[in-house]
């Protein structure tokens, strides 16, 4: 698509049902209709970053910081491979507590005792740790860009850069991880043009798991009393990168989940072809609060959307269709 007719769908929100139908039909084209589950473990909330959305902020005191241990993460991660999910997703926020040699050890371990892909969405650290873990088995990695508009990148995510993120996903690539990243849809003083321009930088990315979700207000944030993302927006940008990125693996977020009681559904039908159900123990995951009346999407929740969307649960571990995984 070229960015004048990106713009027109985002424009025009009555002409949701053209761009709904026809990433729905290159999903299925290039994707099928299987729907791939990935367990969520996560396992720390604490983070040294103090981005202006995000209630796991470092400045937050009205939280209760949890630490999951080693052997905890270990053995959650070993009862979701019991239930036959095929993918961990270990998350966190950016909490240099556990050292290079922790997350080695988890996901070494994890390897040892399962056959699961293992994802980690733990934020920014040194090039070499990546590596490190590439080494010790992590087969993806996760990490958002959230705004393709660089200054408002800083505004958002204090003492951080853009480029510096971009970067960062390059480095992935060249440690041949499955590289994930995505934005949030919605954010305060975001423009449509924010948005056609974060879609344009996923084309150009090429990544292989792309996580899109509305902005959810957070109460102990800046953007308190800032309205959530509107569903339909949310839907038609979802659509949209369906069809402008074709095979990538995309989830039915919990934000979108979160912001309509029927979203997972939606989001199936408008391109989605992947549900991340949270297993992080109940301990500690009302703490996990990265916005207000986060939705807890069980196993059981998962397989009612995807029976009901019609599809069916991939018996695979649902690896990259961009590359010859």
């Amino acid at each position: 698509m070229e960015k004048g007719e990106i713009l027109f769908y985002l424009n025009n929100p009555e002409k949701f049902e053209i761009v709904r139908q026809l990433a729905d039909k290159i999903r299925m084209e290039y994707c099928g209709d299987s729907v791939h589950l990935r367990g969520i473990i996560e396992f720390s909330n604490y983070c040294h970053n103090n981005c202006c959305y995000c209630g796991l902020k470092r400045d937050n005191k009205n939280i209760i910081r949890y630490r999951m241990s080693v052997e905890e993460v270990i053995n959650r991660a070993v009862e979701i491979a019991s239930l036959g999910i095929k993918t961990v997703v270990l998350q966190s926020g950016d909490d240099l507590n556990y050292s290079c040699c922790d997350i080695c050890d988890i996901v070494n371990k994890i390897k040892e005792k399962t056959d699961m892909a293992i994802t980690l969405s733990i934020g920014e650290r040194e090039n070499s740790e990546y590596k490190a873990f590439k080494d010790a088995g992590a087969d993806r990695y996760l990490l958002r860009f959230e705004t393709s508009n660089e200054h408002y990148y800083k505004v958002l995510h204090p003492g951080q850069t853009l480029k510096r993120r971009l970067e960062i996903l390059d480095i992935l690539r060249k440690f041949d991880y499955q590289v994930g990243t995505g934005f949030i849809i919605g954010l305060p003083e975001e423009t449509d043009n924010d948005l056609c321009n974060n879609i344009i930088l996923l084309e150009d990315i090429s990544p292989d798991m792309i996580g899109l979700g509305p902005f959810v207000s957070q109460s102990d944030t800046p953007y308190n009393n800032y309205p959530n993302g509107d569903i339909t927006k949310t839907l038609t940008v979802l659509a949209l990168v369906r069809i402008t990125t074709k095979n990538t693996h995309i989830p039915a977020t919990t934000a979108i989940g979160t912001i309509d009681k029927d979203g997972l559904f939606k989001a199936l039908n408008s391109g989605a072809n992947v549900i991340m159900p949270d297993f992080t123990p109940m301990i500690y995951k009302e703490n996990y609060n990265i916005y207000d009346n986060k939705v807890s999407i069980s196993i059981d929740m998962a397989k009612d959307v995807v029976k009901n969307a019609g599809r069916y649960i991939s018996s695979s571990r649902g690896d990259t269709l961009k590359r010859g995984y």
